[in-house]
């Protein structure tokens, strides 16, 4: 099989994404440093160890799965959201 980079890591097939883009996947996972292995048996395999990993994996597969016009809705929403600005000094405890 595959020797995987850590054992406790979350490991899954992708099977949403056609047969034809899992290559194009597997390149940009690999661009994004996101252990992943395409076999000649056409199956797209995962390892995930972080939330920003799940993240990313999400936000790749969602390039092809999506229509235009859901990307589109998608990113329209992006730039109406405000997002409330945190002050980290505010955070500090005074001991």
């Amino acid at each position: 099989m595959y020797k995987f980079t850590r054992p406790d890591a979350f490991v899954s097939q992708v099977a949403k994404v056609d047969r034809s883009d899992r290559w194009s996947v597997h390149r940009r996972l690999q661009e994004l440093n996101i252990p992943s292995w395409c076999p000649q048996d056409g199956t797209l395999w995962i390892e995930i160890d972080s939330c920003l990993h799940a993240i990313l994996l999400r936000s790749t597969i969602q390039q092809f799965v999506s229509t235009r016009s859901e990307s589109i809705d998608w990113l329209e929403r992006c730039w109406t959201t405000e997002l409330d600005v945190i002050d980290l000094r505010s955070m500090v405890v005074s001991c």
